[in-house]
């Protein structure tokens, strides 16, 4: 079965993205470069990345509305998971994005919420 199989990254809105960007390095040295940050980690079957970036408050990346934040999941298998999705009713992006990086599709839970489905290339 499809599914997720972690956090990809966390992308928060922010009406100064560098000053939040700042504080985070300050307060809990997280360090921000100019794609925010990323979490390296390992476990028992694989070895990979979690990102975290502030997105100035007017983006248009987690869709209309005012939604403050949006999960990056990795999933195992972008293609089917959207295909379980559609047959369930689930509001899927007609946007994909194929990059050498990964796979990314977008779509909305059931309060509403954009999420950012993630599949790692290799």
């Amino acid at each position: 079965m499809a599914k997720v199989t972690g956090v990809g990254g966390v992308f928060l809105r922010s009406k100064d993205p560098k000053a939040l960007g700042a504080w985070y390095a300050k307060h809990l040295g997280v360090e921000v470069g100019e794609y925010g940050a990323t979490f390296m980690w390992k476990d028992e079957k694989e070895t990979g990345m979690t990102a975290w970036n502030p997105f100035p408050q007017d983006t248009t990346y987690f869709g209309e509305g005012h939604q403050a934040v949006m999960i990056n999941y990795r999933v195992d298998d972008r293609d089917a998971l959207l295909a379980n999705l559609a047959a369930a009713g689930v509001w899927i992006d007609e946007k994909r994005q194929n990059e050498s990086y990964g796979k990314f599709a977008w779509i909305k839970d059931c309060d509403g919420n954009r999420l950012e489905l993630w599949q790692p290339l290799g």
